[in-house]
């Protein structure tokens, strides 16, 4: 058992400041000289980037549809033990999970890995209402966990009083505000904020957050109470034999290929790959010696121009492909793969052509949410009849979006025909974590290293 110091950050909903605060605090700790190690539950790729451009590491996801309960407790020991402050942002809504339920929620990751949550509550036009709805989120289930309250977005002048009514009429501690600071909001675009790599001005932003919350928030109480954290025990990983010969694996790395779950990426590595980075928008070749690809999620319909006038690296990619290098392209990539892809404004671009299809803008949400791929054949990450957690979130479309796996929705009747597999490629909307499958992660490096020696692995 290891003691590792935590908090969980929630809101009553999307929106509610959850990343402004995380940030804030994470900045205000790094400044400090202290070793935070920043989190987010669920699926999501971009609020782990401001978190890894603060804490100058990377973060990671725990995410229990992937991973399950003693997944993400393992995950949350591995990267938080002998370090400072482990500081989870919550997805969506506290209680909001799969379907109508709180399964996957950051309300059931509170739970499985005993962490104190505190909820930032939107102090904007509202009186003794806040202190209604801290007291609906904190009692709707008797083992809510809410152990805290921050306001976002409250003026100095009513933060007394509102601290003083949520505390008088919930007991919840106050750990103090953020005031409305323009110029420091994180702008959004169709899948969800802009990458922090695309924020000119983040480091500025970042440190007057950062000032702000050494000013206004009780940063001693909260680390006081993330100590009152109980210990984390988890059994042991089963030891991974790294296969022999480190095949080398390409994987995609820029602003519209930057999609990635680190402890994926690691198990990768877990099973004896050696990863090379690279970058089809500025890179004219591949890695030499690479003998797999991996192409990532992303924005490349707003790279499609320049994607497309790098003619030399989508030759490169398509030969790979047709020469049978395994490859796996997941949404971003899958789109990189088609043969033309529109841009937000329409315009056709040519793109790899090793997915035989064109792939437009349909000007709204696709399919959105955790679903189970259940393979029809036989291919490279799953034999006919397995099973792999994923997600879809995509606005783009494809005309031959695959049929070599079937999509269920989690406590739905709802489920679709999906993505492309060969022996040698998988390539569709769906993402998925390969820590959530180490045979998947086995079986690529597998065929990499098959690729690399000219003969089958088994």
């Amino acid at each position: 058992m290891s003691k590792v110091p935590r908090l969980l950050l929630c809101a009553p909903a999307s929106g509610g400041g959850k990343t402004t605060v995380t940030c804030a605090l994470l900045q205000a700790l790094v400044d400090r000289g202290a070793e935070p190690v920043a989190f987010k539950c669920g699926p999501d790729y971009i609020d782990p980037m401001f978190h890894s451009e603060i804490v100058g590491a990377k973060a990671r996801n725990l995410d229990l549809f992937f991973l399950g309960e003693e997944g993400c407790r393992r995950l949350l020991l591995e990267n938080g033990a002998g370090r400072g402050l482990s500081l989870i942002e919550g997805v969506m809504g506290y209680y909001d999970g799969v379907a109508m339920s709180s399964e996957a929620s950051a309300y059931h990751l509170a739970r499985a890995t005993e962490t104190p949550a505190v909820l930032v509550v939107d102090g904007r036009g509202r009186a003794l209402t806040a202190a209604a709805l801290v007291k609906g989120m904190a009692e709707f289930r008797p083992d809510s966990g809410i152990r805290g309250v921050i306001l976002d977005r409250c003026s100095p002048m009513m933060y007394g009083r509102l601290k003083g009514a949520i505390e008088g009429e919930t007991g919840v501690a106050v750990f103090g505000y953020l005031p409305d600071m323009p110029g420091c909001g994180l702008e959004s675009r169709h899948l969800g904020l802009v990458t922090a790599a695309e924020v000119a001005d983040l480091k500025e932003k970042l440190r007057r957050l950062a000032r702000q919350a050494e000013e206004t928030l009780d940063i001693h109480g909260l680390l006081a109470l993330a100590a009152t954290a109980p210990a984390l025990s988890c059994p042991p990983r089963t030891p991974a034999e790294p296969l022999p010969g480190r095949p080398r694996i390409g994987v995609a790395r820029d602003k519209a290929f930057c999609f990635y779950y680190e402890d994926g990426l690691e198990e990768l590595r877990r099973q004896g790959a050696e990863l090379v980075f690279f970058s089809p928008l500025e890179d004219g070749a591949l890695p030499p010696e690479v003998c797999g690809l991996y192409l990532g999620g992303g924005y490349p319909e707003l790279c499609a121009e320049a994607l497309s006038r790098n003619a030399s690296m989508r030759e490169a990619v398509g030969r790979a492909v047709a020469a049978g290098m395994p490859t796996v392209a997941e949404c971003g990539g899958f789109l990189y793969l088609h043969e033309t892809l529109a841009d937000p404004s329409g315009a056709k671009w040519p793109m790899v052509g090793a997915i035989p299809a064109e792939s437009w803008d349909q000007g709204k949400l696709g399919r959105f949410g955790y679903i189970t791929l259940t393979a029809r054949e036989d291919g490279l990450l799953l034999k006919k009849g397995e099973s792999l957690p994923a997600h879809e979130f995509h606005y783009w479309e494809s005309s031959a979006p695959g049929a070599a796996f079937r999509a269920q929705k989690p406590q739905s009747s709802r489920g679709w025909d999906c993505a492309w597999q060969t022996d040698t490629l998988y390539a569709g909307f769906p993402h998925f974590h390969f820590a959530s499958s180490p045979a998947c992660a086995r079986r690529f490096v597998g065929a990499c290293l098959s690729y690399k020696e000219g003969h089958p692995w088994t």
